[in-house]
């Protein structure tokens, strides 16, 4: 065989993000080249991984086996082959929305205690590079599973409904959750927090824009696509000047996490923990 990294590298890619072009985006190749390289992978292996249609990608059963083992292995093996470097670095990853406060108290205090100095990248993924061995641990919202990864809810947020302010819902103060559903949403389907399976299946909203990171969502919102649901913090921070926000006195909670590889992960992954469930509790006082 002559599978090589870059058709695997592409094989999860888009399996992660169901989308030829944006797979083909993040991998930093075109469309058609990321094509021909998941069509040579299922050639090499023999068996059909992908199921394609004009506008959806779902993986087939040999797929999903392949994606659940490659998950654990690429990583792994991109680390052994990736330059040994003088000075150690702890990186912590994030999808969107870094929160403030707590984590930059635990940074300092980290880097001042371990001497390691500590890296923050945004990654526009569910788990912001830390399943790709990209991050050693993520700040990540959202009710998450994954059997790989350890996984500590630190706080829930609220949520508040963003609107257009050409909506005829910006001069509203708040909403129902479940008047949510008489209205239509732009969902961040890769990163976001808010999904369908959020409204009781009689009573969920439409989808008027599917998107792929927070900027994409902010816009389609800002230009009266369709309405948003984010946590609180996001209101607070003035991100748009045609984006209202509107509060949800009823809306469930966020839960805001830490999360990092079950095996093989940073040693110091605990101290930072520790650090940042002790600054939480500290701020919560």
């Amino acid at each position: 065989m002559s599978i090589e990294l870059h058709h695997l590298r592409g094989f999860l890619a888009l399996a992660d993000e169901k989308h030829f072009t944006r797979a083909a985006k993040r991998m930093g190749v075109s469309q058609p080249t990321l094509s021909r390289n998941i069509r040579r992978l299922e050639e090499l292996l023999g068996r059909r991984l992908l199921e394609r249609t004009t506008r959806h990608v779902t993986l087939t059963s040999a797929g999903e086996s392949l994606y659940d083992r490659l998950n654990v292995l690429l990583p792994q093996l991109e680390a052994a082959l990736r330059p040994e470097t003088d000075e150690d670095t702890f990186r912590v990853g994030f999808a969107w929305g870094f929160p403030t406060g707590w984590p930059q108290e635990v940074i300092a205090r980290f880097e001042e205690e371990t001497g390691v100095p500590v890296q923050v990248h945004r990654h526009d993924a569910k788990l912001a590079g830390v399943d790709r061995g990209e991050a050693d641990l993520a700040i990540l919202r959202g009710r998450l599973t994954s059997p790989d990864m350890e996984i500590v809810t630190l706080l829930h947020e609220r949520r508040v409904a963003a609107v257009s302010t050409r909506s005829e819902l910006a001069e509203r103060h708040e909403i129902g959750w479940r008047d949510i559903a008489d209205h239509r949403l732009v969902l961040n389907e890769v990163s976001g927090t808010t999904n369908l399976g959020d409204w009781p299946p009689e009573r969920q909203p439409g989808v008027a824009v599917v998107c792929a990171n927070f900027d994409e969502w902010l816009e389609a919102v800002a230009s009266n696509k369709g309405m948003g649901v984010v946590p609180e913090f996001v209101g607070r921070q003035h991100i748009h000047p045609f984006v209202s926000f509107l509060a949800i006195p009823d809306a469930p909670t966020v839960p805001l996490n830490l999360v990092w590889p079950a095996h093989g992960g940073h040693p110091l992954i605990p101290r930072f923990v520790a650090m940042a469930q002790a600054a939480v509790a500290g701020e919560q006082r």
